[in-house]
């Protein structure tokens, strides 16, 4: 099949446009391709390109960002059945060229010697084989349209609806619905197989006897026929075959005539489409060679239609196990720590999250739940730095009633509220030495006692710890007991710097306008390129955490909807980022000059220089830092 792409939403829905050897550009200009009357699509918004036989999506510095299944990215491999939003249109990518597999002359269809009237393989389908079908029709001119005609009709409406974005029961319902048109059948089902069973489920079915689309037994000794077989089968009189009289579901019926083909896949069947009738006399060979033409078309529509729903509930797991917690990035640091969650989730060992503040380590111990099989336990989480030893050990083991001054009844702790679930153990380093050789014992034992208790309950948690600290450092001085860390240390893994993975920057930029401009009901907010470059030239000591602050202090600020440089704090601006105009060259110009005079003047003292400035010492610091003037005074 040709590469297209499909308008899902948005004005131009429902059209497509075949990828051809050119680029295809999306955007608002006139000279685009795709054009897009849409004030979040920039003029030139992405482009599709062929490369090395596939097709590449790039982001063309647009405002608002382009998104692949949901995810923000910049470039991207595209594969069949991808979603790609573009403002507030959709669409989809289609690539895939499934075909039947040609049949090995070795392969016959079992016992068929029993099988009454006729069989079909695709290959031989008058209406698969474009010559053959012109004969035909050159013959017949002049002799009235006949069944060629309505067939062919039918097979052409067949072909368009397979290749419109439509869900599996939706496409089968449809699907049956054209054929029944043109069948005489009284029933009608599709069926598709459970993926790597032989089982089959009622995907759409259709019964006129009773007017409804209930579902109905369909014999199983003729289904494992047909996808044995590989071939549309046509039954004059099921009454006449041996075992098909003595099916359980046939026995006792008023059917007489079956006419069923496979859906074929290159993997094996897809499942089958099946009609019968009372009649004996119902169905002739051109309804089979029309049914087994019509199996081959719908094949490929439904089978990516299955793909697709796999890959929204992959891509839902996904967005549950990474996105919705705010993991957003494509850098291959990211992509470590996508494999690292991957692999790490499953399984109940604890895991040391380490990083400097800000990384995310928080973001990623709820990716690692969320993606194990404690996702439906709860989360707790408990910052070890904030509370003093006597408030934290009651906080994580909880206390009995009179444990202590003020413990007027019982409380449970973190522990036992995490049970069944993960509990997430931040800044661990800072837990006192006393306290540790407690959470020591839960780690092997899998018990502790309340506060003030005698009784043991039982830790059925799983336990995520995360630290900034160096922790190899406390073992030397002391502060952190040897055997506690090797407990923590089973699995480990130290989440990148913002300033490690700059590529990540305009995404997670993006990714918080929006989030932001959500929550602050503001529509349509985005990044000028002079913004972004200043974002991505920025060291970010505070890293992502900074970052997320940042951009909703810029939409806050801001006024318009595109936010500029001026919308970011100096200390962005003067840490590298271009400046956006004469004006913020001259701020920062005047900046570097007045405090180098004030150096001086203070012989080299920074207090003396923060007084001369009229600032405080650490702001002296930070402005000598982040306007890059450090080599400049030591000269």
């Amino acid at each position: 099949m040709t590469p297209r792409l499909i308008a899902l939403s948005g004005p131009l829905r429902g059209q497509f446009w075949e990828l051809g050897p050119e680029s295809l550009i999306v955007g608002r200009q006139t000279d685009c391709q795709v054009r897009l009357a849409d004030p979040e699509v920039s003029r030139h918004h992405c482009e599709l390109r062929p490369e090395g036989g596939h097709w590449l999506m790039r982001d063309l510095e647009s405002r608002h960002g382009t998104f692949a299944n949901g995810v923000p990215v910049r470039e991207r491999r595209l594969e069949h059945t991808d979603v790609l939003q573009v403002g507030d249109n959709s669409f989809l990518f289609l690539c895939d060229d499934t075909r039947p597999r040609p049949p090995e002359a070795h392969e016959v269809p079992p016992d068929t010697t029993s099988w009454s009237t006729v069989q079909r393989r695709p290959e031989d389908v008058l209406y698969l084989q474009p010559r053959r079908l012109r004969a035909t029709l050159t013959e017949t001119l002049g002799q009235g349209p006949g069944h060629i005609a309505a067939d062919l009709q039918a097979l052409l409406e067949l072909s368009t609806t397979v290749h419109e974005p439509r869900d599996e029961a939706r496409l089968a319902a449809r699907i049956l619905e054209l054929l029944r048109a043109v069948l005489p059948a009284e029933r009608g089902t599709v069926l598709l197989c459970e993926p790597g069973t032989e089982e089959t489920v009622t995907a759409a079915a259709w019964d006129q006897r009773t007017s409804s689309d209930t579902p109905f037994p369909v014999s199983t000794t003729l289904v494992s026929r047909v996808l044995e077989g590989k071939v549309g089968c046509l039954y004059s009189d099921v009454s006449e075959d041996a075992r098909l009289g003595e099916a359980e579901s046939l026995r006792g019926t008023v059917v007489r005539s079956v006419l069923c083909a496979p859906l074929p896949s290159q993997a094996g069947p897809l499942g089958l489409l099946y009609f019968d009738a009372s009649s004996s006399l119902a169905f002739d060979e051109h309804h089979l060679d029309l049914l087994t033409a019509a199996a081959t078309l719908s094949a490929h529509g439904l089978a990516s239609a299955r793909h697709l729903a796999r890959l929204e509930r992959e891509n839902l797991r996904l967005r549950e196990a990474h996105l919705e917690h705010g993991i957003v990035g494509e850098s291959a640091a990211m992509q470590r720590l996508f494999r690292f969650i991957s692999r790490a989730a499953p399984v109940d060992s604890t895991v040391l999250l380490r990083g400097e503040s800000g990384t995310g380590k928080e973001v990623a111990a709820r990716a690692l739940h969320k993606a194990s099989a404690r996702a439906n336990g709860p989360f707790v989480a408990i910052n070890c730095a904030t509370l003093s030893e006597t408030l934290l050990e009651s906080e994580l083991f909880g206390h009995e009633k009179g444990a202590f001054t003020g413990a007027v009844a019982r409380k449970e702790g973190k522990l036992e509220l995490a049970q069944g679930g993960t509990l997430f153990l931040d800044e661990v380093g800072e837990i006192p030495v006393a306290l540790q050789a407690r959470l020591l014992r839960v780690l092997q034992e899998r018990e502790f006692q309340r506060v003030g208790g005698t009784r043991s309950l039982r830790a059925d948690v799983r336990l995520i710890a995360a630290t900034n600290r160096d922790l190899e450092s406390a073992l030397r001085e002391g502060r952190f007991r040897e055997d506690l860390f090797y407990r923590l240390n089973v699995i480990s893994f130290t989440l990148p710097p913002l300033r490690e993975r700059r590529d990540d920057i305009p995404l997670l930029a993006r990714h918080f306008a929006r989030l932001h401009g959500e929550n602050l009901r503001r529509r349509a907010v985005s990044l000028s390129p002079t913004a972004l470059h200043a974002l991505e030239s920025y060291d970010w000591p505070g890293n992502i955490r900074q970052l997320g602050n940042v951009i909703e202090r810029a939409l806050v600020l801001g006024v318009d909807e595109l936010l500029q440089p001026e919308d970011l704090p100096d200390e962005v601006l003067e840490g590298g980022g271009a400046p956006a105009s004469d004006f913020q060259a001259t701020l920062t110009s005047t900046k570097k000059k007045s405090i180098l005079e004030a150096m001086e003047k203070a012989e080299g003292n920074y207090r003396e220089a923060a007084a001369l400035l009229g600032i405080h010492v650490n702001s002296l610091h930070r402005l000598i830092r982040n306007l890059g003037l450090k080599q400049q005074l030591s000269r």
